[in-house]
């Protein structure tokens, strides 16, 4: 019955497991996500493809002009500088969505409308008076790459066309990308120079992190690309997108290379490394022909700002504050180097085929393997196939199918069987050890009855100063007393362990133990022996069992329990604290239940007689603090005597 509930809460979470994968609810993807980045990490080989440069308006190249946004004519400088050196294209990470004020026609509109003058300026030619203009110009002269920014929130309240750049066919027919509201353009004029475009677009994980980004965005039934992927296609003359679909999944062809992407548009990053991994040219060096042209000839071109104080950065996997300039060069470098992250499209009901298939390896091997080894190298064996196999697809093949929830399972269902099993033990252990210990009391019992056979006076003193003492003890507890000695395990063993105390006696021969008068001298001592005997007896059996407390107390008990505080106690003689702590208990509750009942050679004593005896040997015969702690619970010990009176 044990086994079949175990089944059913393993079945249970498979299930759980299974709906979780297929879902993807936040929790789980979490964790996929914790595996892919492991894997990020582990397999990154800090490779960049040389084919890609980034033209940065650093903070040394802000610093040399002093203002953020440039002035037009200073960006149409740089630009110019670059196409002169023949890239093979350039990607502008800037977006111009208002007119230039530093223009000199917009400063005469300013000027005659604050101040109502009318500014004029000579010897400048009429196409440098309107910095878009002049921008518009060089960006048409070379054919660059400008941005755009699609809303997803809101829409433009007056609507204007857009060229689209390059013709998308979706011959899949299983493209979804994102459907935006509106977009964020350039200028006018620099618009309408431009020949093409890509957004800008990007988004993060909900823990913040940059693992996926879109290259394809729709907007009233016209599919856009990215910047990254415009720039990518105008450097390979690539007019026409097609969207296929493979075993895998969707993916872009162009020219002769396939992007893997995702239902809805997304490429799934694969960083190489922290941040400036790529070629970097300040702005202000391009500006100063202070560039080696090598670096730009034939290269694809990205330009853009790094500042700190523009915060275009994103936390990625590697840096907490990757550019958001070399996003593209590092889009472009995964696809140079055949490196792009592929999640196939049945992943999801691939894990959970796997989790249905552990989930019954797993129960396999709970029904069938009653060794824990058989069931730990089970486990071991089939969470490493789930590892590896994963580690191996994802570098031979760029392939991710996260084994975390499968691995998972495994792991649980080890840990669950493991505690099921080892409370279902200690249960049985306990069981076994509750019953060895009746097995023992009934030993005891067995052996005081046969003492009690040789010698039929002492009745039920053996019940009588085992209760006696079991009283005197916890009150001794109460009291704060000996607080590192009277656990409660010591008190249990006390309580089990005295009634062994007279177990000498069987060693005593009749002659003595029966007589029915008065001891002579020399027989006397013969009886005195039954502490020795009873202790050695004991301390023999007791070193066959060095973990047996129980027989360990019950020697200290037989041996001391005859000993006086002052020393003139036998077997040894020993006096004061160092008697045993259990043999001065015993002592107590032995002379006790000696005085009120009734021997051959006296009568029995009434237990205030009993009492003041007791007290006469007060720092004589016993230890003062039990004393006062046996007068303490007097009405107690009155009660025990009552309840188990000789019949």
């Amino acid at each position: 019955m044990s086994q079949w509930w175990q089944l059913t809460v393993v079945l249970f979470i498979t299930l759980v497991l299974c709906i979780g994968a297929y879902t993807q609810r936040a929790v789980f993807k979490n964790a996929d996500n914790f595996f892919y980045d492991l894997l990020l990490q582990t397999t990154a080989a800090g490779n960049v493809s040389s084919r890609i440069t980034i033209i940065d308006i650093d903070e040394t190249s802000l610093s040399a002009v002093g203002q953020w946004p440039w002035p037009r004519y200073l960006l149409a400088k740089l630009v110019k500088e670059l196409f002169d050196n023949q890239p093979a294209a350039m990607g502008l990470d800037i977006l111009l969505p208002e007119p230039d004020r530093s223009s000199l026609k917009n400063i005469q509109l300013q000027f005659r409308k604050d101040f109502a003058l009318n500014l004029g300026f000579t010897g400048v030619p009429p196409a440098m008076q309107d910095n878009d203009l002049y921008l518009a110009h060089i960006f048409r002269q070379a054919d660059i790459v400008g941005a755009r920014y699609f809303y997803f929130d809101h829409f433009n309240k007056k609507a204007s066309p857009l060229r689209v750049p390059f013709d998308v066919v979706d011959k899949s027919g299983c493209l979804n990308a994102n459907q935006a509201e509106g977009v964020l353009t350039n200028t006018p004029q620099i618009e309408t120079a431009l020949k093409y475009t890509g957004f800008l677009n990007s988004q993060s994980d909900m823990d913040g992190l940059l693992r996926s980004t879109p290259l394809l965005i729709s907007l009233k039934g016209q599919t856009f690309t990215n910047l990254s992927l415009s720039t990518f296609l105008k450097a390979h003359n690539v007019k026409k997108l097609e969207v296929l679909e493979n075993f895998f999944g969707l993916y872009i062809k162009a020219d002769k290379y396939k992007i893997p992407i995702t239902r809805d548009g997304y490429l799934h990053m694969r960083f190489s490394g922290p941040g400036r991994a790529h070629k970097f040219i300040g702005a202000a060096d391009i500006l100063n022909q202070n560039y080696s042209p090598a670096d730009i000839q034939g290269k694809i071109l990205f330009i853009g700002s790094s500042a700190t104080g523009l915060n275009d950065i994103h936390h990625t996997v590697f840096d907490p504050s990757y550019p958001g300039l070399e996003i593209h060069a590092a889009i472009l470098s995964s696809i140079y180097e055949n490196r792009q992250v592929i999640k196939p499209i049945w992943s999801h009901a691939f894990i959970s085929g796997g989790l249905m298939f552990t989930g019954i390896l797993m129960m396999f091997l709970l029904f069938f393997s009653a060794s824990p080894m058989v069931l730990l190298a089970g486990t071991m064996v089939w969470g490493s196939i789930l590892l590896i196999s994963s580690l191996l697809c994802f570098i031979k093949i760029s392939v991710f199918i996260s084994p975390v929830l499968p691995f998972i399972l495994t792991v649980f269902t080890f840990v669950f069987t493991s505690f099921v099993r080892f409370t279902g033990a200690r249960k049985a252990s306990f069981a076994w050890f509750k019953k060895l210990a009746q097995a023992q009391q009934f030993t005891i019992k067995t052996i005081v009855g046969l003492v009690e056979t040789r010698d039929p006076e002492t009745g039920q003193h053996i019940v009588r100063t085992q209760k006696y003492a079991r009283a005197l003890v916890v009150h001794l507890k109460k009291s704060g007393l000996f607080p590192d000695i009277l656990t409660d395990d010591y008190i249990e063993t006390l309580y089990h362990a005295s009634p062994l105390h007279d177990i000498g006696k069987v060693g005593i021969p009749d002659r003595i133990l029966l007589k029915p008068g008065k001891l002579t001298d020399e027989e006397f001592e013969i009886m005195k022996t039954h502490s020795s005997i009873g202790r050695d007896t004991l301390q023999r059996t007791g070193r066959n069992d060095q973990g047996n407390y129980f027989l360990k107390m019950g020697a200290l008990i037989a041996g001391s329990h005859h000993e006086r505080w002052d020393g003139k106690g036998y077997p040894d003689g020993l006096c004061g604290e160092n008697i045993p702590l259990c043999g001065r208990i015993m002592a107590i509750c032995d002379v006790y239940d000696a005085l009120i009942s009734k021997r051959c050679y006296k009568p029995a004593f009434s237990h205030e007689k009993a009492m003041n005896i007791i007290l006469v040997g007060r720092g004589s015969m016993f230890d003062p603090q039990f004393i006062d702690g046996f007068f303490a619970i007097e009405d107690t010990i009155k009660l025990i005597a009552a309840r188990h009176k000789d019949l």
